[in-house]
């Protein structure tokens, strides 16, 4: 009688893994097309994610290894809350980021409705193809442009100050009160076109009825984006929302190490520089995994609490 009832229990789970072990000898090219995408997550994402929890808790000894290593159990977190550091890092990262946030987030969006209205295909994709540009161009190559034209004697921008306004130059990447505004400004013109794709493309799936309807009973077009351009790209901005949400305690480090300098530590210090100083400059391995986990853990926070308000809000989620 047991046997009978095990065997019955077992049954569905034993006809569910048939259907799913025929749907992928059904599909398997798909599924091996996906297979390079799931070794690079596995490889680059989790593993370290693992392999850093394990070194925070120890004073890691690369001679050693995980297992010949100190145990120090959260010492490494503690020390890191009780620094200096940790006030400055998360006040740069989130001010340089909210700001990127309210800008560089929202602009692809402008950039994608005005783009719309332009009726002449000719004109609209050669602005579209120029606004890609900065996207493609080194983040040593922007540096570079942007040492340039800031440079205190031959850049353009001082030189516009001292000839055209009788001004006196400034050193702008010496002083930390502008260098918010330096690593906004070229998020925008770098990102700009290029994110706005997405934006133009769900702008492509608007039922264009929608909007000569409205042109009957009267809207203009600026009620036209209001009531119809705007809620139908509507879930697409929440998505977008909803991944920068979970990058809102990293910032791209490759442009700040080329652009700072320690007379301006107290602006430009951020998480990712921060790890990359005491982790491959000093050495201090567990110290680094332990910032770059925290750092890690609150963005994967921030995505699940996004993600759970907006469902409530809008029905529109990741999952």
């Amino acid at each position: 009688m047991t046997s009978n009832k095990s065997s019955l229990a077992n049954s569905p789970k034993k006809g569910k893994l048939r259907i799913l072990w025929n749907q992928v000898r059904g599909e398997y090219h798909l599924y091996l097309m996906f297979l390079p995408v799931v070794i690079y997550y596995v490889l680059f994402k989790y593993i370290p994610v693992f392999t850093a929890f394990f070194m925070s808790l120890t004073d890691y000894d690369i001679y050693k290894g995980f297992l010949g290593s100190h145990f120090v159990g959260l010492q490494n977190f503690m020390e890191f809350f009780d620094s200096i550091y940790f006030g400055r890092l998360l006040k740069n990262t989130l001010g340089i980021n909210l700001l990127n946030l309210a800008f560089a987030f929202t602009t692809p969006i402008i950039f994608a409705l005005l783009l719309n209205e332009i009726a002449h295909t000719g004109v609209k994709r050669v602005i579209q193809t120029i606004s890609y540009l900065p996207h493609f161009v080194s983040t040593v190559v922007v540096a570079s442009i942007i040492v340039t034209f800031l440079s205190p004697s031959t850049g353009l921008v001082n030189n516009i100050i001292t000839h055209m306004f009788g001004g006196r130059s400034v050193a702008f990447l010496q002083r930390p009160q502008y260098f918010w505004a330096i690593m906004t400004i070229q998020a925008v013109w770098k990102e700009t076109g290029w994110g706005a794709i997405i934006y133009i493309a769900a702008l492509t799936g608007i039922n264009s009825e929608l909007y000569e309807a409205a042109g009957i009973d009267g809207a203009g077009r600026l009620r036209q984006t209001w009531h119809i351009t705007l809620p139908g790209i509507a879930p697409t901005i929440v998505v977008m929302f909803l991944i920068r949400i979970g990058s809102l305690l990293e910032v791209g480090y490759e442009m700040i190490i080329l652009l700072y300098s320690p007379a301006i530590y107290s602006t430009a210090d951020v998480f990712s520089t921060y790890v990359y100083r005491r982790g491959i400059l000093e050495s201090s391995y567990s110290y680094s995994a332990a910032v770059g986990l925290f750092q890690s853990l609150i963005g994967f926070g921030m995505v699940v609490a996004a993600n759970k308000l907006s469902r409530k809000l809008t029905d529109t989620s990741l999952w």
